[in-house]
């Protein structure tokens, strides 16, 4: 299969939210007992990149100051507990850092990197609810599940409105078209022709890793639904606030699914595969284009 086919449409979407508060903090000093489960090895991360640390130190920062804890305890607390324990990826520092590549600050993009950070966040929890009805073994490390079932799968609904508030409320009436055109593309990289279908397609695909390793199309398909299409959207996010041209964006895009084919397929047991070799080549292709600019920070995201 050639990579390079792998095709990213847009839709246009109208969002709406008021949830921000800016109420202080307030803390809860008892929780449910913890649930333990096991979960798949596929969750852990990796060791991160200096860089990658120093860009979520920032999101991290943006949101602790945005997404206070607030009453009702019951809904803010697990809702900042999510948010704040999901395992981390790079496509929120990969926003940054496609701001910074094309001449944009931190703080233009910051928004949209942590509105990625929630949308993520949202996605993990669903798909790591302690349920026992799902098909096949589920190996890896154990797991303590703070609140029930229902606690978690009705906030993650509820983190989801949090980033596109974030966005929209990051626009001081200047940079509107900007807003709205990434706001359309996390709409567009989280729903039914994203990471949506990527968790219909690996449902479909059966709950071992034996039966996963003999269907190894399937498991490009939803790379390239899940980890491609985040790292392009949050790459593309990133060079769009951070005032790119339409050249600029649209190699930001590739370079961002590049970077999410090779993290996705390195993280299914695949790092020698041919393909993973190719996208790291395409990847670097695409950076050429930014040949008078500062890409040695941005390439580090090949480096895994």
């Amino acid at each position: 299969m050639d990579i390079r086919t792998s095709n990213l449409t847009n839709v246009k979407s109208t969002v709406h939210f008021s949830c921000i508060s800016n109420q202080h903090r307030s803390h809860l000093t008892t929780k449910p007992k913890p649930t333990t489960v096991k979960m798949s090895s596929m969750t852990k991360t990796h060791n991160p990149h200096p860089y990658w640390a120093s860009l979520h130190a920032d999101i991290e920062a943006h949101l602790k100051h945005s997404l206070t804890i607030k009453e009702p305890l019951v809904v803010f607390e697990p809702m900042h507990h999510y948010i704040f324990t999901a395992p981390k990826t790079t496509v929120p520092a990969l926003c940054l850092a496609a701001c910074e590549l094309v001449g944009g600050q931190r703080h233009h993009a910051i928004s949209a990197a942590s509105a990625l950070l929630l949308m993520e966040s949202a996605t993990y929890t669903h798909e790591h609810l302690p349920l026992t009805d799902r098909p096949g073994p589920k190996p890896g490390p154990v797991i303590n599940h703070v609140y029930g079932p229902n606690v978690e799968l009705l906030t993650s609904d509820g983190i989801a409105p949090f980033g596109f508030e974030l966005i929209a409320r990051s626009d001081g009436g200047e940079n509107s078209e900007r807003i709205l055109r990434v706001m359309v593309e996390i709409s567009r990289a989280m729903g039914s022709g994203g990471v949506i279908e990527a968790q219909y397609r690996k449902a479909l695909d059966g709950g071992s890793v034996g039966e996963e390793m003999c269907h190894v199309e399937g498991i490009r398909r939803v790379v390239e639904k899940y980890e491609g299409g985040l790292h392009a959207c949050g790459a593309v996010c990133g060079g769009v606030l951070g005032g790119g041209c339409e050249e600029e964006i649209e190699r930001l895009r590739k370079f961002g699914f590049y970077v999410g084919i090779i993290q996705g397929m390195i993280k299914r047991g695949f790092k020698e595969d041919k393909e993973v070799d190719e996208a790291r080549n395409l990847a670097l292709e695409e950076l050429q284009f930014f040949k008078d600019k500062e890409v040695d920070a941005i390439k580090t995201f090949l480096n895994i």
